[in-house]
């Protein structure tokens, strides 16, 4: 990718070497993060080099009357006025120029701040306009004049209020293993940025699962991005997740790609691990048959923070454990609690992120 913002811009920071270059630098890197733990091969899933991320956030910043879009500068002192932003997906580039001229000429941009983009593989494109002040009905009126012209969603947002001209969701589609998976994904919550990784993700995960069977319990399910696949897998899954917004769309997910095996549950993992232990019982659980559950196999993909020593020690009770992490560092923490009782059997790279530090791994453990 070339960008004429590179050393200015604080959204790419490996930069000087290439795609290729920076990539062979975080595979070092991780490779030695790991090597107390594992020695053998990793997996690497690489991204394409420019034109990936399907959701991006922009500064909306003033210049006298002209709007600009924004970025922290990479030193942090003031921010970079973009001229263009190759990182993006082709549906939003196409669209983020224009869009903001005629946010400008409708007179939209009083007190507006940001505007966040998020698109699907197959066109759809939400984009939220940030505001400090109230929005009225004239906004609104400008508002459908645009989704009219530039064929997409647009919401508005300002201090406890949302405005949606259109729809607050995009439907993704996602090629993996030879079928079309369809998802709904929710404008503001967590959505995969890399389509073209998450898509080599899914499949490497999938292949983790080749013969094991049975059911499936899997924590930090979110919209179901790798539930669904995953059910083709196993007998059932049982899903949980602590966004209500989440768990609707994960339901919706599951009826789009007519899956019928699995059951989200609306809990978080600590409250899920007394609903098993019979600790407490919980409404939401009504109509589950949890011991009819024969659970030997768990998938977790928490937050940045990993897990804590007690979501390690209840998923060291499985015997097979598939952990997504996109923080190595406190994945290596885990780690180094659940290689007590389990070996690592496999290990992946996926490149979610480039041009950045960040990297998203995958582990495979079966029990001893």
């Amino acid at each position: 990718m070339e960008c004429r913002h590179f050393g200015k811009c604080g959204s790419c920071r490996l930069y000087e070497q290439g795609y290729e270059g920076q990539l062979a630098q975080k595979r070092s890197e991780l490779e030695a993060l790991f090597a107390p733990l594992y020695t053998g091969p990793f997996d690497l899933a690489a991204s394409a080099d420019s034109h990936y991320r399907s959701r991006a956030e922009f500064k909306v910043w003033h210049v006298g009357d002209a709007l600009h879009y924004a970025m922290n500068s990479i030193d942090r002192d003031g921010v970079v006025l973009l001229e263009e932003c190759p990182m993006v997906c082709g549906a939003i580039e196409a669209l983020m120029w224009p869009l903001l001229d005629a946010v400008a000429e409708a007179e939209m941009g009083h007190k507006l701040f940001g505007m966040d983009f998020l698109a699907g593989r197959d066109g759809d494109v939400v984009v939220s306009m940030l505001y400090h002040r109230r929005l009225d009905d004239a906004w609104r009126a400008k508002a459908e004049a645009l989704r009219a012209r530039f064929g997409i969603s647009i919401i508005g947002r300002s201090r406890k209020q949302k405005e949606i001209v259109g729809s607050d969701h995009v439907i993704e589609s996602l090629d993996v293993g030879g079928r079309t998976y369809r998802f709904k994904q929710i404008e503001n919550s967590f959505t995969q940025p890399n389509a073209g990784v998450n898509a080599k993700m899914i499949g490497w995960a999938l292949k983790q699962f080749e013969g094991i069977g049975g059911d499936l319990l899997e924590l930090y399910c979110g919209a179901g991005n790798f539930t669904i696949p995953f059910a083709a897998k196993f007998e059932r899954v049982l899903a949980t997740e602590i966004s209500k917004a989440s768990i609707h769309a994960a339901k919706t997910n599951m009826t789009l790609n007519g899956v019928e095996n699995i059951d989200f549950v609306r809990m978080s993992s600590e409250e899920f691990v007394q609903a098993l232990d019979g600790v407490r019982a919980f409404n939401r659980m009504q109509g589950i048959d949890l011991p009819s559950y024969h659970l030997n196999t768990i998938f977790v993909d928490p937050p940045r923070s990993g897990m804590d020593e007690a979501s390690c020690d209840f998923a060291a009770r499985h015997r097979n454990i598939l952990y997504i992490s996109c923080n190595p560092e406190t994945l290596k923490r885990d780690l180094e609690y659940l290689v007590k009782t389990h070996d690592i059997e496999a290990m992946a790279m996926f490149d979610q992120f480039p041009y950045t530090h960040h990297m998203e791994m995958g582990v495979s453990l079966k029990a001893r």
